[in-house]
């Protein structure tokens, strides 16, 4: 900031009002296939990686989006989400910009009280987030606060049945729940108002290919892979800065463990490194997340597995109700035929589950805090 001077304000505001055709690149001019934005992954379990997306690769998903979503030029969109989370950038702001539409930015999503007034100020129609603010502001909003609004999208973690449940009771809206990674520009797969399924993730964009790898132990779905034109350049990883290691013959490996029914819907059943193998038996984190959720409404919970001398794994619950015991999950766990080894070891209440400026839990910082007891 220092190193910027009044010549270099100067020049960038006169320069400001002659647009620019095209940018030059060493090798002459722009071409769709060059970087575009270097975008870090969350980080949410293990060391943050670059991803490189090309111009081809936002615009593809952009029109990717807009091609299931109806955005008109009377929408407007209020985004609260950061620019640096590739859900902030290319949803919230590069589609409505590029479309036509009229955005609105607020640079916090955890100011739950001053959102949902802004939105109704603003009379938005659109909205963006995660389950973590969307269950935030409906705490604070009042039922009129989202009478404008007609599409809101939830994205980057997975939707709670209790904000489900309240956005449609108290504010008479059908949240449209998607899925996506940094490394896919980033939507997948989203929910529309002609194609609409509770508890998926929506059908896969068009133009995105798709397949199913099989992992020893989960008898239900597989990992999934996808290609396409919105599917990232490469990652740029600090062991080796500055080189660009594209994704093998252009196959992106999510990580995650879907299902996709017979009309196309997908179900993410868990990430592949959120399976726990304990006494031999492969146990999903996030489905034993889903159960205690809706055991213990309106609390936030976290589950983390670590080394188990006996077991190889167990588990450990990290949650901020204060009555939690395991013999409540586990009566609830025997009432639903859930298998007793998915019941967390050890119970750690807190006053507040570690999150990331993206909203997502912080899983690297609860393993660690589990680990040292």
């Amino acid at each position: 900031k220092k190193q910027i001077t009044f010549f270099d304000k100067l020049t960038g505001f006169i320069a400001s009002y002659f647009p620019r055709h095209y940018y030059k690149s060493v090798r002459g001019k722009v071409v769709s296939k060059d970087p575009a934005v270097v975008l870090f992954t969350s980080g949410s379990e293990g060391t943050p990686k670059g991803v490189v997306l090309s111009h081809e690769n936002i615009q593809a998903n952009c029109l990717q989006i807009k091609s299931v979503l109806d955005l008109g030029l009377k929408d407007r969109v209020f985004n609260a989400m950061p620019i640096f989370h590739s859900f902030g950038l290319t949803v919230g702001t590069l589609l409505p910009l590029l479309s036509g539409v009229e955005v609105f930015f607020y640079p916090s999503p955890l100011h739950y009280r001053i959102v949902p007034e802004l939105i109704y100020d603003r009379n938005a129609t659109i909205i963006f987030g995660t389950d973590t603010f969307f269950s935030g502001y409906a705490k604070m909003a009042h039922p009129y606060d989202f009478y404008s609004v007609r599409l809101a999208v939830v994205g980057a973690e997975k939707l709670k049945e209790e904000t489900i449940r309240k956005y449609y009771d108290q504010f008479g809206l059908r949240i449209m729940e998607g899925y996506g990674a940094t490394e896919t520009a980033p939507v997948l797969a989203v929910n529309t108002s002609m194609f609409f399924k509770r508890g998926s993730v929506g059908r896969l964009l068009p133009g995105i290919e798709y397949k199913l790898e099989q992992i020893p132990g989960v008898e239900e779905g597989g990992k999934l892979l996808v290609k396409g034109g919105n599917i990232m350049a490469g990652y740029v990883r600090d062991s080796k800065p500055g080189v660009l290691e594209p994704p093998q013959d252009g196959w992106y490996d999510t990580g995650d463990i879907v299902r996709i029914d017979e009309d196309g819907f997908v179900y993410i059943l868990g990430r592949a490194k959120r399976f726990a193998k304990i006494a031999g038996e492969m146990i999903s984190l996030t489905a034993v997340e889903t159960e205690i959720n809706a055991l213990w409404q309106g609390k936030t919970h976290a589950v983390v597995n670590i080394p188990d001398e006996k077991k190889g794994e167990q588990l450990v619950l990290f949650t901020t109700e204060k009555e939690a015991k395991r013999s409540s999950i586990l009566e609830c766990f025997k009432t639903k035929g859930l298998s007793e080894l998915a019941v967390p070891k050890t119970i750690k209440i807190v006053e507040e589950i570690p999150l990331m400026g993206t909203g997502k839990v912080d899983y690297v910082k609860l393993k660690e805090m589990a680990i040292k007891g």
